[in-house]
């Protein structure tokens, strides 16, 4: 997986790459999960999502009821996605020299990482979390990412104690050369997450066609 910085001093653009692994029985083929339609921002909100921020600066609205105050910034050691039986550690990833993201190391299937250059989940801001599809043995910690619906939670518990929980507001696919960089990265005005995997197609030349992102925003802490 590899994620290439445009621009800013934090990230703007990520192209995800990992080698394929495709489940097989007999002569079937299965890929990761492709988020339908119905769960994309285009096709309205669903239960306590709310439109991201370049749409609300456009359209300005009220914000959901649902939206809670943003935390003090604290390190996430931990996310959980309860729809996905997803429980994975955080490591910490950086850019590397040639300006791209650090990515988990492939060899550990149930791992993700945070870019702790910027905002950590729960503060104010567009936290991001990347994670690979699968490795080389089979599935990874975000394989069914493209399976999370609207409304669905994720907890993230940080370094202070706290648990930070979003609710998904979208989620969507985007091949490599229409990825928009502005709408997943874009600073935000209230606690938002994003959670990002490979998607989109795959071709045995090139690995993955695109991305599958998970758009989310703070709803509660505890």
């Amino acid at each position: 997986m590899n994620a290439q910085v445009k621009g800013q001093a934090w990230l703007l653009v990520v192209a995800v790459f990992i080698g394929v692994w495709l489940i097989r029985t007999g002569s079937e083929e299965t890929t990761p999960p492709t988020p339908p339609p119905s769960e994309a921002f285009a096709a309205g909100p669903g239960p306590g999502s709310s439109l991201p921020p370049h749409q609300r600066q456009k359209s300005p609205g009220p914000q959901p009821a649902t939206t809670a105050t943003p935390l003090p910034p604290s390190t996430p050691v931990r996310l959980r996605i309860p729809a996905l039986h997803v429980d994975t550690p955080l490591t910490d990833l950086a850019l590397t020299p040639d300006g791209s993201l650090e990515v988990p190391p492939a060899d550990n299937a149930n791992l993700a990482g945070w870019y702790r250059d910027g905002p950590s989940p729960g503060t104010k801001g567009t936290a991001i979390v990347a994670g690979h599809v699968d490795n080389a043995r089979g599935p990874a910690v975000f394989y069914a990412l493209g399976s999370l619906r609207k409304g669905h939670r994720i907890e993230v518990t940080r370094q202070d104690g706290r648990t930070a929980e979003f609710t998904v507001d979208a989620v969507e696919v985007y091949t490599n050369e229409n990825f928009p960089d502005r709408k997943v990265y874009g600073a935000a005005d209230r606690a938002e997450l994003r959670l990002i995997t490979c998607g989109g197609g795959f071709s045995k030349r090139t690995g993955y066609q695109g991305n599958v992102v998970a758009y989310a925003h703070l709803t509660n802490t505890h």
